[in-house]
Parts: structure tokens; C-alpha cells; sequence
């Protein structure tokens, strides 16, 4: 059985750029679908690729209600959400393989 780890994630087409807020209960396999355009939609549509933000949650019922804040959030605090742990804006993905 899969083990499940949810979380709120945050993609950037580039620094500062395009942002998309998801939530998963995997975010190595959803992060490398978005990468490889295999999510239709958005991310693709506007080629946001790079993990720039993410935070593990307790329980998926918890992480939803976290994304849904957040989406609701002005993107001047986005944006300081993600500088104030990732002021490079880094691609994450390679350290959560």
C-alpha cells in the first residue's frame, strides 16, 4: 500500500512569475506529472513546472483547508510565503526524490 503524505505544494513557471497552488497525498509523483506535462490544464497551459514551495500536513483534511486559504491569499503574501523559506526560488524537486 502507498503511504500517504499530504501536502500543499506551490509551481512557478519562474521567479516571481506564474504561481499554482495544489494539494496532493504524494508530491514526488504529482510534482514530476505537472513537470512532464502530463497534468492537463493549467500547468501546462502556462508551463509551471518549477517546485518553489511545499508543506507536509498531518492529515489531507488538514492540507485542503491549507490550500484553500491560500488560494484565496493576495499574491503579494504568496510571494513572501515562498521567499521567506526559498528567496533563490530553487527548484525543490530534486530534494524531495
Amino acid at each position: 500500500m502507498r503511504e500517504v503524505r499530504p501536502c500543499v505544494y506551490i509551481l512557478a513557471s519562474r521567479m516571481r512569475g506564474t504561481l499554482y497552488t495544489g494539494v496532493t497525498s504524494n508530491l514526488v509523483q504529482r510534482t514530476w506529472q505537472h513537470r512532464n506535462d502530463l497534468v492537463a490544464g493549467f500547468t501546462r497551459r502556462y508551463r509551471v513546472h518549477t517546485l518553489v514551495w511545499y508543506e507536509m500536513h498531518p492529515t489531507m483534511q488538514s492540507a485542503i483547508t491549507r490550500e484553500k486559504a491560500i488560494k484565496e491569499w493576495r499574491r503579494a503574501w504568496k510571494l513572501e510565503l515562498i521567499e521567506n523559506t526559498n528567496p533563490e526560488w530553487r527548484d525543490l524537486y530534486p530534494g524531495i526524490l
